[in-house]
């Protein structure tokens, strides 16, 4: 099997040479390799050298000191990513997965979070874990780095911001950029640290004081690497496309299918600004017919184009509160893509005939012309179908086809959540909240965020769509991804039925729990003044959702095939999944192959989690934001984990967590029960219990260290109401 490199010449693949380096059975230099491939031309062995060189970047390959290239898993070296430690230490996270490999401070003053390495394994801990040391150093990961300038006896240096990143970043005094002391800045690594010596930097950017409006989603971009303006070429492709449909793409006459007066109506969120799906509803006599019409993204952005390049790169859109990092330009995300109302749009559909029983009948695929008739809210949605007195809602009377046909869906959502329960999906009542802000973009309020009905009329329509691709694309044997969830894993289910039976909920499983089994004990809890912090628990025991190219189905939907395809305008999996429906359709072989479908699975599942923990990071710094401006204020909390040295608390309505110190509680000895999770004072008697109820003072916040301190209040203070 061979494949094109750099120059466009064939050379192996990745693959091939693997496998012919392991029927070798020892190293070979690059010579022979070429050799071997009968690769004479300069552009054959230029194009051979680059691949060798990435297996080796990519920890596929080790070249020894001879110059020979050999297999890393033969050399007994682990590849792999290292994960470190606020606390010094660290580990290396293997690429083929495995045992985590123990990294001591000492190996860590050379290596920072994230960078790849190749380490060898050279025994085991006193703690019994496997402990490496770093052989190689494959990628650094951080080219630069946030934080906040110090300047001591002389001294400048600039404290990380990210607490993994444990060593100061040394800056010569001609090198500050005019920083003063307390200031997040900027800092570019030119010498990365070595065992004897700390990271040498230059500041290149001063963004200001910590804090500031603005600051929190700043700080992330730089932390995660995240990519913000998009390359010139990149933009000029998007635009070229123009503002409207070109009608050579959407030739009816060559298999896309014209549904401009199918009544089609988009429901979002009230901010929402790029439109990804249409839904119409329609009953008949075998039940309903159900059409999810999503933005034809791939027609626009094709296989190794610009755009396609950057939208791999970026992999999804990263949503902050008041910020959108999309994947695609604002010319494709918010313009041409985008299922606005009452304009032409292609997409790509998915025609479903739903029985009375909620399941999916037959359905098909088809690319088509649309025209959206109304872009409607979640809130307006739900009105309209909701309204006692049908004929004194305003939105009914002006439009009363797309009242009607809303009616109709919701008809079908009814039958849509029955299925969903039988089939014992698990259900949870996650708890959200909406930041507020004020006119100079500061934080000004946390409330709790409620999703109604038309929130979950669309998610259940969505929901059959990435059912039905999956299930298409496995049928036809295309390569693509899955959106896979497996069950709980052994570790994290052994903790879950400890902290069940803890709380008093009996334990219905033997070896591993059905969704069913968990789907029960949400809805036993439903009514329980600890409903939150047990379905919480649930959530942190399950495992995490992954793109890969095997289909193992969905744990917690209780499903056997899923995929992602109802989102391509912000998830890359959903344009991927959006190309090999249009590979059947259009009766062209895909020729992806199994591991560069593999690749792509990992690659997305890492920038998916790179955004998760960036929109994590911003609100838990603009939680200790409007916390700071409440310190001395009561809350009423809840009790959501239990220490030997204090209480994790939750404030009820904004749902902001921080530590109520031992040495915040009444006077006592207090001896902690991990069992019954508890602690209680020796002399008073005290008991302080997991899921308690408590109303605590804000103490103390460490925005640097997004670290939030309590006391707890005495009996006749009011608890503060929410603004200040």
């Amino acid at each position: 099997m061979s494949n094109k490199g750099h120059f466009n010449v064939e050379i192996p693949s990745r693959e091939q040479i693997i496998k012919d380096l392991e029927s070798a059975g020892k190293p070979l230099k690059r010579r022979q390799i070429a050799q071997f491939y009968d690769l004479n031309e300069a552009e054959e062995r230029e194009a051979i050298r680059r691949r060798l060189r990435a297996m080796v970047r990519d920890g596929q390959l080790i070249e020894n000191r001879r110059g020979a290239y050999g297999l890393a898993r033969n050399m007994d070296l682990v590849s792999g990513r290292v994960q470190a430690h606020a606390d010094g230490f660290g580990f290396v996270i293997p690429d083929e997965g495995g045992e985590d490999l123990f990294l001591s401070s000492r190996e860590m003053r050379r290596v920072l979070h994230r960078d790849k390495v190749l380490a060898n394994v050279i025994g085991v801990d006193h703690r019994g874990r496997k402990e490496g040391t770093v052989v190689e150093i494959l990628e650094r990961a951080n080219k630069q780095i946030v934080g906040r300038f110090i300047e001591r006896g002389g001294v400048a240096m600039v404290e990380p911001d990210d607490a993994r990143i444990t060593q100061d970043v040394l800056v010569p005094l001609d090198q500050t950029l005019t920083a003063r002391p307390g200031q997040i800045v900027v800092v570019e690594i030119d010498k990365q640290p070595e065992y004897r010596q700390p990271p040498i930097g230059h500041i290149t950017e001063i963004l200001g004081r910590s804090g500031a409006p603005g600051m929190a989603v700043e700080i992330a971009i730089r932390n995660f690497d995240l990519p913000v303006e998009f390359p010139t070429a990149v933009v000029a492709q998007a635009q070229g496309f123009g503002d409207t449909v070109d009608m050579g793409n959407a030739d009816v006459n060559r298999g896309r299918k014209d549904l401009r007066k199918q009544l089609l109506v988009t429901i979002d969120g009230a901010d929402a600004r790029d439109f990804d799906d249409a839904v119409f509803c329609q009953p008949n006599e075998n039940g309903w017919r159900l059409i999810v019409a999503i933005a034809d993204v791939s027609t626009y952005v094709t296989p190794g184009s610009p755009l396609d390049a950057e939208a791999l790169a970026r992999g999804t859109s990263v949503y902050f509160p008041n910020r959108v990092l999309p994947m695609l330009p604002e010319a494709l995300s918010n313009g041409l893509c985008s299922l606005k109302p009452e304009v032409d749009r292609l997409a790509m559909v998915c025609d479903m005939q739903i029985g009375r029983d909620g399941k999916v009948k037959r359905s098909r695929f088809y690319r088509s012309l649309i025209y959206s008739h109304a872009r409607l809210t979640y809130d307006q949605a739900w009105e309209m179908v909701s309204a006692e007195d049908k004929t004194a809602n305003a939105d009914r009377q002006a439009m009363p086809g797309v009242a009607a046909m809303l009616d109709d869906l919701y008809g079908l959502y009814h039958v849509l959540r029955k299925q969903r329960q039988r089939r014992g999906a698990i259900d949870f009542n996650s708890t959200e909240v909406q930041f507020l802000f004020g006119p100079g973009g500061e934080i000004a309020d946390i409330v709790p965020y409620t999703r109604n009905d038309a929130h979950k009329i669309i998610e259940e329509c969505m929901i059959s769509a990435n059912v039905e691709a999956a299930r298409f694309l496995e049928k036809n044997r295309v390569p693509a991804l899955y959106r896979v969830h497996e069950p709980p894993p052994p570790q994290k289910l052994e903790k879950l039925e400890a902290f069940l039976r803890a709380q008093g909920l009996p334990i219905r499983w033997k070896d591993q729990p059905t969704p069913a089994d968990l789907a029960a004990i949400v809805k036993q809890v439903a009514e329980r003044p600890d409903r939150e912090l047990i379905e919480a628990v649930l959530l942190r025991s399950m495992s995490m959702a992954v793109y890969i190219q095997e289909n193992l189905g969905h744990f917690g939907l209780a499903l056997d095939a899923y995929g992602h395809f109802t989102s391509p305008i912000r998830r890359y999996p959903d344009l991927q999944v959006h190309r090999a429906i249009g590979h059947i359709l259009d009766r062209q072989p895909d020729k992806t192959s199994a591991q560069s479908m593999k690749d792509l699975g990992v690659q997305c599942s890492m920038l998916e989690r790179r955004a998760e923990e960036a929109s994590r990071d911003v609100d838990q710094r603009l939680k200790c934001g409007w916390l700071e401006q409440h310190i001395g204020d009561s809350f009423d909390a809840q009790v959501t984990g239990v220490t030997a040295f204090g209480l994790f608390v939750e404030l009820r309505d904004s749902h902001v967590s921080g530590l109520l110190h031992v040495t915040a509680l009444p006077n006592d000895y207090y001896h902690f029960d991990p069992v019954h999770h508890r602690l209680t004072g020796e002399r008073g008697g005290k008991v302080f219990r997991l899921a308690d109820s408590l109303t605590v003072e804000v103490l103390n916040v460490d925005m640097d260290e997004r670290k939030i301190d309590f006391a707890l209040v005495t009996k006749g203070k009011k608890a503060h109401a929410g603004k200040k």
